[in-house]
């Protein structure tokens, strides 16, 4: 990215590479503002949609599953209208600190995938795994214990769909992610705070 002519002066040398790292530090801050959430601080949708793709891709040549869990705030709508907008986005923040509270592997991503809902991409895990998954960061969120007057439980839960299979050569993620809704629609069917899985391989 530059050119230095000889003779060599130290000085001279000292300074571009001063610049050049402080240009690469910059560089890597934006890249990383663009990426995040500014709300919660996770990942954002556009994060999730490169890893996705990425990860769908590194299937198809390694042939390991990948799994995907979409998680919904349960009523979180009436958690709006009953204590505010203000405190809906705190309840965001305290519900994406618990589950990045979770031991998740350096491979799997968490992101918010729109509105209340969040998503969990987890590389290499099958289906089985990936409930296992879905059980601590459900648990996460109960352990919170956050008030909310329009939930049956009383506090703040969560619906959880799973899904996973193993990727094939020309074929795209959104089948997956169609796989992991139509299980989090059947949580949310069968009464909300639970997890459903995807009835087979999508």
């Amino acid at each position: 990215i530059d050119y230095i002519t000889k003779p060599f002066s130290l000085p001279i040398v000292r300074m571009r590479v001063r610049n050049h790292l402080q240009l690469k530090r910059r560089s890597d801050m934006l890249e990383q503002l663009v990426s995040l959430d500014s709300l919660t601080g996770l990942p954002n949708r556009r994060r999730f949609d490169g890893y996705l793709e990425a990860e769908w891709h590194r299937g198809t040549r390694t042939r390991h599953p990948l799994a995907l869990i979409l998680l919904d705030i349960d009523h979180f709508k009436s958690f709006n209208d009953t204590y505010g907008h203000a405190e809906g986005d705190r309840c965001l923040r305290e519900v994406a600190r618990a589950l990045q509270a979770v031991a998740l592997r350096q491979e799997d991503l968490l992101a918010r995938y729109g509105g209340e809902e969040l998503v969990c991409v987890l590389p290499n895990t099958t289906v089985q795994g990936a409930e296992e998954v879905a059980e601590f960061l459900n648990q996460a969120v109960q352990n919170l214990a956050l008030p909310h007057a329009g939930s049956s439980t009383g506090y703040v839960t969560l619906s959880l769909g799973v899904a996973s299979t193993v990727p094939q050569l020309g074929d795209s993620p959104i089948g997956l992610i169609e796989a992991a809704d139509a299980a989090l629609y059947a949580a949310k069917n069968s009464g909300r705070n639970c997890i459903r899985t995807a009835s087979a391989d999508c």
